[in-house]
């Protein structure tokens, strides 16, 4: 059954790969864009494929005025796809940036979605909202504190919304990905070092470099897009499916031992 499905984040990566894709199997794709300059070059995308319900527009999360017009749209599915990430060590980073990765990974996405669940309890309508999580919203690693706690907290918002909302015939998901290959966990990896100062800080740039480049470089920290991809066209529109939906098998195993394994971490 076809769906209108709202993207956020879809002007690159996951987001607009997924949207074309689920736009090809003939649901309405609103796919929105961070920036203006995204919009026409997405648009004229769904030109040249001939993807007529594929629609484009510029959803900034921090443009108060964007979010209402969002808001108007008449859909079936929310994907809340759209993020940022910060990494470095915990106990150095700069507050601002915490804040501004919470504002952008969870205020911002539930202020969207309260005024969508809204309206579809008062019209009695049926509908569907879908987090991208990420593995990190299922444990920490050591640099990746301050992004993965936000997908902590989404998967905290996420629960309670499947919990609350069940009554209304509003479901709810997560999308957890691995470290598959996008350009996001790089672009994440850079974005210490425009504060992280040799001269000020405990943690050396060098050294960090040089933990990020192990991470990524590894077999399982750059995993092929396209598995990721196929599923979330599958997953975003279906009635029916997991509550929660980590990708690869291969991660997901790996979380649940490390879920398993805290029970008796030592300090």
């Amino acid at each position: 059954m076809s769906k209108t499905i709202l993207v956020t984040g879809a002007g690159s990566g996951f987001g607009k790969a997924a949207a074309i894709g689920m736009a090809r199997n003939g649901h309405d794709v609103i796919a929105t864009v961070h920036v203006a300059s995204q919009v026409t070059p997405l648009r004229e995308e769904a030109r040249a494929l001939d993807l007529r319900n594929l629609r484009v527009e510029r959803l900034d999360l921090t443009d108060p005025y964007d979010i209402r017009q969002a808001q108007g749209f008449d859909i079936d599915v929310l994907w809340n796809n759209a993020g940022m990430g910060e990494a470095g060590p915990v106990f150095e980073i700069p507050l601002d940036l915490v804040r501004r990765n919470y504002e952008v990974n969870v205020f911002l996405p539930l202020q969207l979605t309260q005024g969508f669940v809204r309206k579809w309890i008062d019209a009695q309508k049926p509908a569907k909202i879908v987090f991208t999580s990420s593995m990190g919203g299922l444990f920490t690693p050591a640099n990746w504190g301050v992004y993965v706690s936000t997908k902590h907290a989404l998967e905290a918002v996420a629960e309670a919304l499947q919990q609350e909302l069940r009554p209304f015939g509003i479901k709810v998901q997560t999308i957890n990905p691995g470290a598959f290959y996008t350009g996001y966990n790089e672009t994440m990896a850079d974005a210490p070092f425009r504060w992280l100062d040799d001269a000020r800080h405990v943690t050396k740039r060098a050294d960090l470099r040089a933990e990020f480049d192990r991470f990524l470089q590894a077999p399982d920290g750059h995993l092929d897009a396209r598995e990721m991809i196929e599923r979330m066209i599958e997953i975003v529109p279906a009635d029916s499916g997991r509550f929660r939906n980590v990708v690869p098998k291969a991660t997901e195993d790996m979380l649940k031992a490390h879920q398993l394994a805290a029970w008796e971490n030592p300090i």
